[in-house]
Formats: structure tokens, sequence, C-alpha cells
């Protein structure tokens, strides 16, 4: 992990912690696992001002590009839940595949579990999206 722990900007860091208080009754064991998983790594996450956060960490709007060790990769964007859209390719910070990658930097490599098992993935690329950038009160 480049920074030694996740990195997330203070208002989304805000905005995540109520979506997580209004989630605690999901079904789905797997996406239970995953939000569980990454409340815990919140805790001790460093939460930065909007202009002290670096350019390579993944944040709500972020692009990013994350690969497996045995060839898969794939391009998606971490949005909010009422944004998330498969077919544009936007996932949901709440789902398993936006949990896992949220805080985290360029280059990091993440064990998490998914749906269809444990998989290591590795962050290969982080853009921001400035035209969109959260803003929240």
């Amino acid at each position: 992990m480049k920074y030694g722990k996740l990195i997330l900007e203070k208002k989304e860091y805000v905005m995540i912690k109520r979506l997580l208080n209004l989630t605690n009754d999901y079904k789905d064991s797997t996406q239970k696992v995953s939000l569980t998983k990454f409340a815990k790594e919140m805790e001790s996450a460093e939460i930065l001002d909007d202009d002290k956060m670096p350019d390579d960490v993944v944040r709500i709007n972020s692009e990013i590009t994350i690969a497996t060790k045995d060839g898969w990769s794939y391009t998606f964007q971490v949005v909010l839940p009422a944004e998330s859209n498969n077919s544009q390719k936007k996932i949901s910070l709440l789902l398993p595949m936006g949990a896992a990658v949220l805080g985290y930097a360029k280059n990091d490599s993440i064990s998490w579990t998914f749906p269809g098992g444990d998989k290591d993935i590795t962050i290969l690329d982080v853009k921001q999206n400035n035209i969109t950038k959260l803003n929240i009160a």
C-alpha cells in the first residue's frame, strides 16, 4: 500500500460514513462482508482536505483501471449508488468492486472478496474526473 493506509477526502469520508450507516441490512453476504471490511479500513484512514489529496488516490468519480495476475483487466468509474450503471462502467462505491478500491492509490495491490470469490487486484491507473468532482455542502 503506497500510503500505508486508505486516503480519503474529508467531505467524501462524511458522505461514505452516512451511506454505510444506512446499509447495515444488506442480505447479500458478499456485499455485507465487503462493506464491513471497508468500514474497518476507514477507521484508520487518513482524512485530507480536497486540496491535499494526491492525484493517484481513488476517489468518488475517479476512473480507474485494475488488473489481476491472470491477465484480466477492467476500467470503470467509482460513483455514488444513485449513479451506478453497469453498461456505462459506473460502479457504486457500495458494491464490492467500488469498496475494494476507494482510498487506495495507483500501483496498490488489494486482496478482496468478490461475488466470484477472493481476488488479488492491482490498480494500474487512476484518473480524476475534475468536471464531476463530488460537491457536498
